[in-house]
This record gives C-alpha cells, structure tokens and sequence, in this order.
C-alpha cells in the first residue's frame, strides 16, 4: 500500500526547516549535563601535602545549566561568542529575539543590569529559546570565578543570580638562582609578574631589592594555584618563602589571625609586614635619591631633594605605602597632580608628578597599604615619567629609603603552637624544592 503526499507539502516543511537551522543548532544536545558543584578543599595552610595534586586535562568552564524536561524538547540552546563591540541588543537582534525579550530583561534587575550588559570579548553567551522564539534563560560566563544566570519566571519577568565559583587552591612551587636580577631569575623560574612582586612585598624591608641582590642569592617560593573543575585559572598568594641574600637566609610564612587577618612571619613569629612598604612603585628604577644638596635637573640651583624618584612608563599603579587617610588630592604647583596621606598622629606621605587619580578614592578617603591611589605621570615639573616620593614624621622629611619604622605585632602566645605547626610543615617543603647546583647550572645556559 502505498502514500502519496502533495509535493508543496513537503516542500513548504523543507523550507520551514531550512529557516530555522539558520539561526538555531539543532546539533547540540539539547540536555546538557549539569555542572557538578566544586567542593571547598583544605586551606592550603592545613593540608600542604593534599593540595599538591596535579591538574585535570582537558576540564570544561563550569556553567550552571538546568536538566531538560519532556516540555523543553523544542527548546534549543543557542551559544554565541562575544566580539568586541557587541551589544546584549545586537546579540538579540542577530538571533531575531523580539524586543520584548530583552525589555523584559533588562527591567528585571536594576543591581545586575549593568553586569549583564558589560560583555566582554572573547566570553560566551548562552540563550536557551524555545519554539516560539522567546527567550527562556541566560547564561553569561563573565570570569572564571563568575556567572550570571536569567531564567525566566512569568509571562514578563526574570529571576536574575550572579553564582561565584570559589576556586580550589593547591601548592605550586618554584625556586632559581639570581645570575643577573630577581625580575629575571624569577620568570626562568616560571613565577608570573605578581608573584615576583608578592616576594619583594614580603622581604622589603629585609631585603634592599634595588642595591642589595647578588649572582648566586637564591629563592624558594610556595604559592597557591587556583582551580576550578581541574581547570588552572590563575595563582593566588604566596603561602612560604625562602631568599638567601649573601648568605644570610630569610624565611616567610603566611598565617591567617581568628579575626581573618593575614600577614607573614619569620618562623620565631616575628612579623615581616612594617607600617609601611619601602617602594610605592613596584619594579621601577631609582632616579634620584633623598639628597638635601642637590642641583634642580630644570631649574638648574641647588635645590633640596627631599624625597625618592621612581622612574616608570606613564600609567604604572601607585600604591599606599601605609594605611592612612587621603588629606589632600589635586593640583600642587611643580610637584603637579598630588595625593598626600596621613597615617596615624606622626607620619605623612606624598605622591606626585601623577598622570590621574583612582577614581575608587576620593579627598578623605580611607585606603590599606597596597591599594593603588594614583597612576604614574609627569604633570608639573618633570623631565620624564616618575614618580617623586616624600616621607615626612611630624612634619619632618626623612628619607624614604633609611627611615627606621615600627613593626607589625607577633604571633600572640596563645597562637603559637598552631604557627609552630603550620611552620614546620612549610619550612619542609622550602628545603625540599631549594634550587641545587644542577638548577643552577641549568639556568646558566638558559
């Protein structure tokens, strides 16, 4: 027995179906498996041993994304990779979402709205449409740690989430020795820029990291490395520390107080942070020192030199050397854009030359030792992008450079025998990964 179908029939469905592949794909499986969540692993300062697991390959980004029902088979997932220049209403237009789609979107959550719709290049959109053309849910993955989710929940609304996907931390290690600088030794060592940058931080103020390096001063560095789902997104802090600077050793370890304070400490407990850091600038070259007799390189006279210059491209942070207060912000005569602080009754520091202002803190602003204020420039008297340095007690210029500062407090009684603890395992695991002879001659002839 035999069927006949009418021949515009069957074309009419061929065509229909040619239409919708063009804008959705059929493809891909329309009942993704969900993400399992990441468990929070041991801190790295417990479990050193259990956090120096190697990595799992071939790891897929973790995107929260629902098990499809029996009423969601004609619902097609959509993903579009962002370029630079694209807009949430031009990704809609191209995939012929009605306007109303995005309205209601946009008017879902006004705290979210604007991180829904600042896409970056290079990240992907998930849109999961359903046979009518309307938009079900979106998932925007905006960092390795961050996702932000619209699932749709009535005829004009969206519930809009942002999910944080705390990463897994485990041990990574490095060591090498200086044969002409740090900057260099560290990166044949496979440290990133702002690890290098942790360990100048650390020894600062024990360490002259200008003037006081040799060839054959070597370091030992245990850091955290961050993961999720097996995928290496990225490293954290520095967790231990070695640097052996012309013989002398000196040892780091990172400790966390109850009240969520974290600092380091030599392994007696003495604390390495200082009321201030040595450098505001971080790997930048020293131009002029504290000098009270030295010749104006513009005005050409002997004029007092009273502070530290730092020569660095224009725009290089500029950091807080000390917890304090912002007292002035602005235009200050030859010294250009300024930024002064107080810290506490007795010190004062200055900032000048700027390019601009962090725009985060304002006149009177509170800001902690490290976070960037200012950018580096080379506004009123300069000869060339710097930073010039002032450190002043009680009104008084000191130089930067020498100035005796008080120190952090230890590690209280009542917590030693948790440092202790934590010390030993550490310092075992520095002396394990101190770089040898071979290492050294290995990275001679790099």
């Amino acid at each position: 027995m035999t069927f006949k179908i009418p021949v515009k029939s069957l074309l009419r469905a061929l065509g229909i179906g040619l239409i919708l592949s063009a804008f959705y794909d059929f493809g891909e499986d329309p009942q993704p498996k969900p993400q399992a969540q990441t468990s929070v692993p041991p801190s790295v300062q417990d479990k050193v041993a259990e956090q120096a697991q190697p990595p799992v390959p071939n790891a897929t980004l973790p995107i929260k994304e629902p098990e499809t029902t029996a009423s969601q088979r004609q619902e097609n997932w959509i993903r579009h990779r962002i370029h630079r220049g694209e807009t949430l209403a031009g990704i809609f237009k191209r995939y012929r979402l009605s306007r109303h789609n995005l309205n209601d979107l946009l008017s879902s959550d006004e705290h979210l709205l604007r991180e829904l719709t600042q896409l970056y290049p290079g990240k992907t959109v998930k849109l999961l449409v359903n046979e009518k053309g309307e938009l079900k849910k979106l998932v925007y993955q905006r960092s390795h740690r961050e996702t932000i989710t619209a699932a749709r929940t009535g005829e004009n609304d969206f519930d809009i989430e942002k999910i944080f996907h705390r990463p897994q931390k485990r041990l990574g290690q490095a060591s090498g020795i200086i044969q002409s600088n740090l900057y260099s030794a560290g990166k044949r060592a496979g440290l990133t820029d702002n690890l290098i940058m942790q360990l100048t931080d650390i020894f600062g103020w024990e360490i002259d990291f200008q003037r006081g390096t040799r060839p054959g001063d070597q370091f030992t560095v245990l850091y955290e490395k961050l993961y999720v789902n097996g995928r290496h997104i990225g490293n954290g802090s520095i967790v231990a520390a070695e640097f052996i600077n012309r013989g002398q050793v000196h040892q780091a370890i990172r400790f966390t107080l109850p009240d969520g304070r974290t600092a380091y400490y030599t392994p007696e407990g003495r604390s390495l942070r200082k009321a201030f850091l040595r450098m505001p600038v971080q790997s930048a070259r020293i131009t002029s020192r504290f000098n009270l007799k030295r010749r104006h390189p513009i005005l050409h006279r002997i004029r007092a030199h009273k502070g530290v210059d730092y020569a660095a491209p224009i725009g290089t942070p500029v950091r807080a050397t000390g917890d304090g207060k912002i007292i002035f912000r602005g235009w200050k005569g030859g010294y250009g854009r300024v930024i002064i602080l107080q810290h506490g009754r007795r010190y004062t520091t200055l900032y000048a030359h700027l390019h601009r202002f962090n725009r985060r803190f304002k006149l009177g602003s509170r800001v902690n030792q490290g976070d960037v204020i200012a950018y580096v420039g080379k506004s009123g008297l300069a000869t060339g992008p710097h930073l010039h340095y002032e450190f002043r007690i009680n009104g008084v210029h000191k130089d930067p450079l020498t100035v005796p500062l008080p120190t952090s407090k230890p590690i209280p009684a009542s917590l030693m025998t948790a440092f202790r603890q934590q010390a030993d395992s550490l310092l075992a695991e520095l002396e394990q990964h101190r770089p040898t002879a071979l290492v050294e001659a290995d990275h001679g002839k790099q």
